[in-house]
């Protein structure tokens, strides 16, 4: 009998697995004792919204869930149809992911991350980012978004991290509002890091990252550069900004309650 090979790439075969972030205790979410996750939206957790989502994305049906400040009340509201992973410590995107990494190693092929404050993200954009990441054979995948300005409903996008393309057009990496220069804060093609990446070398750079930065967090966006450096194929595409807003703070809730 003829032994089929497993192509990590096709559509048919490929495991996705989807990692959510939801660890965040949302400071300046005023919360008091309610995980930022939980923050209600229309009467739901804002993260109700991102899993209902997941019912129409062609990938895994039983996310790991990333949890962190007030884990129990974020497992009890959840329930038992998830995976939790633990993140003691807040030290940033890239390492909330490695927390992850014991229970998803070994399970996919590929690995989408998303963000349990971003509540509008769709069903067609990530399987967008699926398909994309995919048909490209990449190892990393990501959404840019682009915007005329930051007034009304897309104030809270200003605090997104901008793409340094060069002059060619390559994307070269994203640099995080906090770190940006007065020029880089004027560039309008923003980061939401809704990434993909090819799983093995996802655990194999997650050790590397270093937290030199205004934060001192170890940002899962910095593994872009590392592509540019080591000629990884990169894929990206243009999405929806509405599917990328937020809440980071009250009013961005507020916000969020207007839109939609």
């Amino acid at each position: 009998m003829e032994t089929q090979t497993h192509d990590i790439f096709d559509p048919k075969s490929a495991r996705v697995g989807v990692i959510i972030l939801g660890a965040g205790e949302g400071k300046r979410m005023q919360s008091e004792g309610v995980p930022k996750v939980l923050m209600p939206l229309h009467g739901k957790p804002m993260i109700s919204y991102l899993l209902e989502t997941l019912h129409g994305v062609h990938a895994d049906q039983h996310p790991i869930i990333v949890v962190g400040y007030q884990s129990e009340k974020v497992k009890a509201a959840l329930g038992d149809g998830y995976r939790y992973a633990f993140q003691a410590q807040q030290l940033g995107t890239g390492h909330a992911v490695s927390c992850a990494r014991e229970i998803a190693n070994g399970s996919y092929d590929h690995i989408v991350v998303l963000y349990g404050d971003q509540p509008y993200t769709t069903a067609e954009v990530v399987n967008e980012l699926i398909e994309t990441h995919l048909r490209e054979r990449a190892t990393l995948t990501f959404m840019t978004i682009k915007v005329p300005d930051f007034d009304g409903w897309r104030a809270g996008l200003f605090y997104f991290s901008r793409v340094i393309r060069d002059a060619a057009g390559k994307i070269l990496r994203t640099v995080e509002r906090k770190d940006a220069t007065d020029a880089e804060l004027e560039i309008k093609e923003l980061n939401p890091a809704y990434f993909c990446f090819r799983a093995d070398w996802l655990w194999e750079q997650l050790p590397k990252l270093e937290n030199k930065n205004v934060q001192s967090e170890f940002y899962l966006t910095d593994l872009l550069e590392v592509t540019t450096r080591t000629g990884e194929v990169v894929a990206s595409f243009e999405g929806d900004p509405m599917a990328a807003l937020g809440a980071n703070t009250r009013s961005d809730l507020e916000l969020l309650e207007q839109v939609k």
